[in-house]
């Protein structure tokens, strides 16, 4: 018996596509039979995840965005609209997530940029995508973190916290408001993520602490119920799951995605 793909000819627009997460996504949207339109600011980063995802071009197109400029996340919309004809989801990735400290040492000024591109530049690229969403409903997936429910002891980063923290109170009003035009609205909650930031923080602790990155490595894994890291990929299957039709009863969730170590 044959299985019909699980994105078999939607159209997902995907934000923050770089080396890691966003990639991850774009990748399994194509993988699952779907089309991925790719947006983030570095064009470079834009055509070389195009490359590997989809060789022949058929089923990705991309363009620089920003989602801090509304006319920037329309732009990526109607090129949605314009190459494949809709949007059925969008997967928002695209976040500041570089900024650390806690409120006692803040830069207020910062924080506001924080929550300008994690809160509102979300919510920007998800306006401009309505307009095609509400033709024949379909998803939008937030890119949450844990941090934004629980606090971890390992860094602070209380700015993208709570501007995360933000966009799932936003979610809940959202699911209510796009629901009547079947539009689901939903938040993946990742934790201590293996992919190309976390790797970088466990090379740079170990060199900083002169010891072996694999006792790094074992501090973060002995805080999950499972022996090993969820990836950056099991969060993007998490995020293709919530934006296909096997989804369609799901809406105002937060699913966490860490390999148990917080456990709701």
């Amino acid at each position: 018996m044959s299985v019909t793909p699980l994105l078999a000819g939607k159209t997902v627009v995907v934000s923050g596509v770089g080396a890691g997460l966003g990639h991850q996504v774009a990748a399994a949207v194509v993988r699952d039979g779907g089309n991925a339109v790719l947006g983030a600011r570095t064009e470079a980063n834009l055509a070389k995840s195009a490359a590997e995802i989809d060789p022949d071009g058929a089923h990705t197109a991309w363009r620089a965005t920003d989602i801090t400029d509304e006319g920037s996340c329309e732009a990526l919309a109607g090129l949605a609209r314009e190459r494949f004809g809709g949007i059925d989801a969008v997967v928002q990735v695209a976040a500041w997530d570089a900024y650390f400290g806690g409120v006692e040492d803040a830069d207020f000024a910062t924080w506001q940029s924080v929550i300008d591109v994690n809160l509102l530049g979300t919510l920007r690229m998800t306006r401009a995508c309505l307009g095609a969403l509400k033709v024949r409903g379909g998803s939008v997936v937030f890119i949450g973190t844990q941090s934004a429910v629980a606090a971890p002891s390992q860094v602070r980063q209380a700015a993208y916290a709570a501007s995360k923290g933000a966009l799932t109170s936003a979610m809940y009003s959202l699911a209510r408001e796009l629901g009547p035009h079947r539009i689901r609205v939903n938040t993946v909650l990742p934790g201590w993520m293996w992919g190309p930031p976390v790797q970088a923080y466990v090379q740079f602790t170990a060199h900083t602490e002169g010891v072996p990155e694999a006792e790094v490595l074992g501090r973060l894994t002995e805080r999950m119920a499972l022996p090993e890291l969820a990836t950056d990929g099991d969060v993007a299957d998490a995020a293709v799951f919530l934006a296909s039709d096997r989804a369609r009863a799901i809406t105002g969730q937060s699913l966490l995605v860490n390999a148990g170590e917080l456990m709701r």
